[in-house]
Order: C-alpha cells, then sequence, then structure tokens
C-alpha cells in the first residue's frame, strides 16, 4: 500500500476496484482543513479518463504490470491483432484500450504490451516512429524549414503539422508522446 505522498505520474494503482493509471496528481492545502489530492486517472482496461478527489491520508495498492514484446499485425473491425514474439500467441486489444495509440501502428511495428493479471490492457509504443506522407499541399520554390507549416496525412491516418518543404511520399519522423513533427526521416 502506498500513500498520497508516494503518488506520482505514471504509476499504477488499483482505484476503485480498477487497474489505473495517474495521468496527473495535485497536493492542494486547504485553508483550515486538511490537505487534499486531485488526480486525473486512465482506466487501464477501458481506457477512460477521469477526475477524482480524495484525502491525503489515503492509501491505494500499487500494481506491478507485465511488459513484452509484441509485433502488430492487423486490424479487424474494432479489434487490434498482436503478435507476441516470444510465445507466438495472438492477442487483441480493442480500440477504446489502444487509445491514441491506434493512430501509429504500422504493420509489423514492434511495441510494447502492458498486461495486468495475464490480461492485455494497452500498449507501449516507441518514442518515436518513422512514417509515410501520403497526402500534403504541394511545396513551391522558396519554401523554408521558418517558413511555417502545412497539415500532412500519414499512411495511419494521422495528420500532422509539417514544413513546407515536405512533398507526399516523404518519410517524416514523429513523437508519439506529442503526435507532433520531429524531422524529415
Amino acid at each position: 500500500m502506498i500513500s498520497t505522498g508516494d503518488l506520482k505520474k505514471g504509476l499504477a494503482i488499483e482505484f476503485e476496484g480498477q487497474p489505473c493509471n495517474i495521468i496527473e496528481w495535485q497536493h492542494v492545502k486547504i485553508g483550515r482543513g486538511g490537505a487534499i489530492v486531485r488526480m486525473k486517472l486512465r482506466n487501464l482496461r477501458s481506457g477512460a479518463i477521469f477526475e477524482r478527489t480524495c484525502d491525503a491520508g489515503d492509501k491505494f495498492k500499487r500494481l506491478y504490470l507485465d511488459h513484452s514484446n509484441v509485433t502488430y499485425q492487423y486490424q479487424d473491425g474494432d479489434h487490434y491483432h498482436f503478435m507476441d514474439m516470444n510465445t507466438y500467441d495472438d492477442i487483441i486489444l480493442t480500440e477504446a484500450q489502444l487509445g491514441d495509440a491506434k493512430n501509429y501502428l504500422i504493420d509489423n511495428l514492434e511495441l510494447g504490451i502492458v498486461r495486468y493479471n495475464d490480461e492485455p490492457i494497452s500498449v507501449e509504443l516507441p518514442e518515436k516512429l518513422v512514417l509515410r506522407v501520403t497526402y500534403t499541399e504541394p511545396g513551391f520554390k522558396g519554401d523554408t524549414a521558418t517558413g511555417g507549416n502545412k497539415p500532412a496525412t500519414t499512411e495511419t491516418g494521422l495528420v500532422v503539422q509539417v514544413p513546407l518543404f515536405i512533398a507526399t511520399d516523404d518519410l517524416i519522423r514523429v513523437n508519439t508522446s506529442t503526435g507532433a513533427y520531429v524531422e524529415r526521416a
């Protein structure tokens, strides 16, 4: 059991009987009353994000999650199929479990999967990923890196703001945590 003083961003805890990940937390001291903790949590099973307030002395069960390597195989409706690289098992996650990670899935992408009690609950993407631009407005002579940005659609459907010199079929490196353009690959 851990107390509210030990909470930090990214920590997995059991909250109201569900495995949750702490997205944000803030310790607030109220005038004459005791301190409270405001938390923004993500349910690891459903992907739902919610906010809760609790007393500063509350205790939570810390969760220990298993991590393994998988390869993205294909999408079947709202289900995404991955292959465990050690056991070759087929692992299925829903669109809700993936959240924004679905915008970065390309065939045969190697990534991590997070399990709780042997149940797959989410994926861990690489920090940066190379994607092909499938559509963007054409650039013109004189377009430079500091001349502004334009939207570009990638092979996964993700729309990224890119410099004006990027053209269709270019490979770009994208930060998976922010969704921002990093560099031309």
